[in-house]
């Protein structure tokens, strides 16, 4: 079967590999689309993630889905012919944060093009039948593909508690940013503003249905929230853009009482906030890590045309112009882009 292997920084290689077979519980899948994902943009250009680093050729890609070719013997569903998108994160399932629920916590999980784990810029995968989401006839496997990210804003708005006539706020209009846009409405969110320094972006959040939107390279943040929500401040800051500016003015945005979800990665591990503001306003502080028991939501709302997914898709190349298409995510103004692995 056709790989594409990061082979080393800003080179990947095409190699031909053996068609895998699925295990008893496996499901193996003719992959069909494959979302290019910020951590695989950041492996592709540095060679790691912090402690993560690409020793050996690394076949990336985590945000996937296609069609089942085949069923281990133990699996009643999927079905062949099924059309799923995968859930790239598979637990132990005996750790103690597996048995509480925390799967995403576990400290033994495979997860999908993270090192030494492969990811779906391949032909085939075989992949656990109970992290194999079955998509309704009018879902599409684009769509079905990012419901990987879509779980990082539901996730998130489930760490921030977020509901029905909350006002949120989220920093960074980037693909993570724009997902929690939606995750939030859905959860009932009334107010939502996005904040950017990119224009494009900022009209992308605005297209789909933000409040507000700043700008914060040319106005102050806290001026401006406090100026939309008349003084009082966002009940729900979610950062998604890993900016230490951004991350540091989290405390200035929310309103006394809120909360404040972190799911933005900063360059580095140490970012000073202000301790006092945290606690004489009594803002919950929360990390968002990945996600837990989310597909089956985000293929839900897909269904229902409660999300827009594909709206956030900029271009789709093929497997053979992989490398190519890693040069376009990169320019600032995109938003997503998408591998299409099966002709």
């Amino acid at each position: 079967m056709r790989t594409a292997v990061l082979a080393e920084p800003h080179r990947f290689e095409h190699r031909e590999r053996e068609r895998p077979s699925p295990g008893p519980q496996d499901v193996l899948v003719a992959i069909s689309d494959v979302g290019i994902c910020g951590s695989d943009v950041h492996y592709y250009e540095h060679g790691r993630i912090g402690d993560y680093v690409v020793e050996n050729p690394l076949v990336l890609g985590h945000e996937s889905a296609g069609e089942v070719v085949a069923v281990g013997d133990e699996v009643t569903e999927p079905a062949v012919g099924d059309r799923v998108a995968l859930e790239p994160g598979v637990p132990c399932r005996q750790c103690a944060h597996c048995k509480r629920g925390d799967y995403n916590l576990c400290e033994d999980v495979t997860f999908m093009a993270t090192p030494p784990h492969d990811g779906a810029f391949a032909e085939y995968v075989a992949w656990p039948a109970d992290f194999a989401y079955e998509l309704p006839e009018n879902v599409s496997t684009t769509a079905g593909a990012l419901c990987e990210p879509l779980s990082v804003g539901i996730h998130a708005c489930r760490r921030g508690d977020v509901g029905t006539g909350d006002s949120v706020l989220i920093a960074g209009a980037g693909p993570i940013g724009l997902v929690t846009l939606e995750a939030a409405q859905a959860a009932g969110a009334t107010d939502v503003i996005v904040t950017d320094v990119v224009s494009e972006k900022l009209e992308r959040a605005a297209d789909r249905g933000a409040d507000l939107t700043i700008d914060v390279s040319e106005t102050d943040l806290e001026t401006a929230v406090g100026e939309y929500t008349n003084g009082v401040g966002a009940d729900v800051v979610v950062e998604a853009s890993g900016a230490k500016p951004s991350i540091q003015s989290t405390v200035d945005a929310v309103r006394r009482g809120g909360t404040i979800v972190l799911v933005g990665l900063a360059d580095k591990a140490t970012v000073p906030l202000d301790v006092l503001e945290l606690i004489d306003n009594e803002i919950d502080v929360h990390g968002s890590f990945r996600y837990k028991n989310t597909y089956d939501a985000a293929v839900s709302l897909l269904a229902d045309g409660a999300v827009d997914l594909e709206g956030l898709v900029d271009f789709e190349s093929p497997l053979g112009e992989v490398e190519a298409a890693f040069e376009r995510a990169m320019e600032p103004a995109v938003v997503k882009g998408m591998i299409t692995v099966s002709e």
